[in-house]
């Protein structure tokens, strides 16, 4: 293991390599710990010498999405766009498991890298060429929203926002205070009847996998239907917007 720790500080610097080691660092202590500092300390150089490959950590977090993302599995030769989208979702799905700052990080930039861009722009491709207009292949995208990059953004989230794996779940009847179910009645009833997989790969709490396929099957089903009736979004009347279909009068 020294050997191959010796053979890799001696392999000349790049920027492929600056990204794939710190990839590697934040799936290990997650990306808030990451510094440009602690990078060049384990890849045995000065920290100088990574400006020469990336300007700064905006960009470094940027090549790191793209690394990421760049483990998605291709679409599906053959399958028809239900299955395809679902599989590969499913597939950006796996990679967050993987590395589960990515979400995070993805969050926090303000406009998308170049490979999410390349994968967005394929999940457009395999719904238009399924048949899918433009205007609602539009629509479907907004809807899908993160769930398209393999994950939900859900509310009162704590582990996410402190960077960890998984979901906290608020609902929990474990953790409901025994005056909960007085002042909210309906959501300590659902906290009851809800069924987590407590073995989920990421985390406890309503982001689990059955979630998540739960609610990614509700939408290709409703934008499936949708598509067969011929839908699009006619206009705008003011701030209300009107739509129509072949069971509803344009």
């Amino acid at each position: 293991m020294a050997e191959q720790t010796e053979v890799l500080r001696r392999t000349p610097l790049s920027k492929d390599r600056i990204l794939r080691a710190a990839v590697t660092l934040a799936d290990e202590a997650g990306i808030d710990s990451l510094s440009m500092r602690n990078l060049a300390q384990d890849l045995g150089v000065v920290p100088m010498a990574l400006y020469k490959h990336v300007a700064n950590k905006d960009e470094l977090v940027n090549g790191m999405i793209d690394v990421a993302i760049g483990e998605i599995d291709p679409p599906v030769p053959g399958a028809d766009w239900k299955q395809a989208v679902r599989e590969r979702i499913l597939s950006a799905r796996r990679v967050l498991q993987r590395h589960p700052w990515v979400s995070l990080a993805i969050e926090s930039r303000t406009a998308p890298t170049p490979a999410v861009l390349a994968y967005l722009d394929s999940m457009v491709g395999t719904f238009r060429r399924g048949g899918f207009s433009a205007d609602l292949t539009h629509h479907v995208m907004h809807a899908m929203g993160s769930r398209s990059l393999g994950f939900s953004q859900e509310l009162f989230d704590a582990a996410r926002s402190a960077g960890r794996s998984g979901a906290s779940n608020p609902e929990s009847s474990a953790a409901l205070p025994p005056q909960f179910a007085d002042r909210f009645p309906h959501l300590a009833a659902i906290a009851v009847a809800a069924s987590h997989d407590d073995a989920s790969v990421v985390g406890q709490g309503c982001d689990d996998q059955f979630e998540f396929e739960f609610a990614l099957d509700l939408l290709l089903d409703g934008v499936e239907r949708l598509q067969r009736q011929g839908w699009t979004s006619t206009r705008r009347d003011g701030d209300r917007s009107v739509v129509s279909g072949p069971d509803q009068p344009s």
